[in-house]
């Protein structure tokens, strides 16, 4: 009788594929072969500036109400069914009117999405961005906020004058706090600089990870009554 040798090296590359959701038990054999990308590969953004390019496009088609729903279809179900290769990351907002897929109009395996409540950072979150750059090879990273945040009016409210919320919602407010802090004397609307500077404070956390190797990051704000959205470079 042969006796089977031990592989650490195989043990170690089957936990990987676990977390992946590419073990070997739950995936047939053809899923986990070699995929090829999707059959619209030659129009799939490369770079970043690329891929900021298609965001732009597709939020200006939203804006005007001539979206046009790429990706949506059976064809396009089935083909990105056997592979993701998302040109973006996406950390925005829990706020129902803020979509990221219908925002910049993009469909199925376009985006890879992370919201949170005024898109506050923990260490899940920094490991699904990391997850997007180091894993799907995504060339940019957009953290897009938006007017009338309600995340970021609680904040405020507690800079202003120590209210504070229940629970877990505590968690939230002290994630936007220092922007709030920070915007507090700026002219205009203090809730409406308390977002912009927000948005430039998350980015510039994420940007700052070394995990995320050349990944491109940028801030982004959404107009709730134009639909337009506004890119900013760090």
């Amino acid at each position: 009788m042969t006796t089977a040798r031990h592989d650490p090296m195989a043990t170690r590359r089957h936990g990987r594929r676990a977390f992946l959701g590419l073990g070997a038990a739950a995936v047939p054999l053809a899923a986990q072969l070699p995929t090829p990308r999707p059959a619209q590969s030659a129009a799939v953004p490369r770079t970043a500036a690329q891929a900021l390019a298609r965001l732009r496009t597709g939020n200006a088609r939203y804006a005007a109400a001539h979206a046009s729903h790429p990706h949506e279809n059976l064809r396009w179900r089935r083909t990105v069914a056997i592979a993701q290769h998302p040109f973006a990351v996406v950390l925005g907002c829990i706020d129902s009117r803020v979509p990221p897929e219908l925002v910049f109009d993009q469909g199925l395996g376009d985006l890879l999405v992370i919201r949170t409540a005024g898109h506050v950072l923990d260490e899940a979150v920094l490991g699904s961005v990391q997850y997007g750059v180091a894993e799907l090879g995504v060339p940019l990273v957009v953290v897009l906020g938006h007017e009338r945040c309600g995340a970021v009016t609680a904040a405020v409210a507690h800079v202003r004058d120590g209210s504070q919320p229940e629970g877990h919602l505590t968690r939230v407010v002290d994630g936007i706090a220092p922007a709030a802090r920070a915007s507090r004397f700026r002219s205009g609307d203090w809730v409406d600089s308390a977002v912009t500077a927000h948005v430039h404070r998350v980015a510039a956390q994420v940007a700052g990870d070394p995990a995320l190797g050349p990944a491109v990051v940028v801030g982004a704000r959404f107009d709730l009554d134009t639909g337009r959205v506004r890119f900013r470079r760090r």
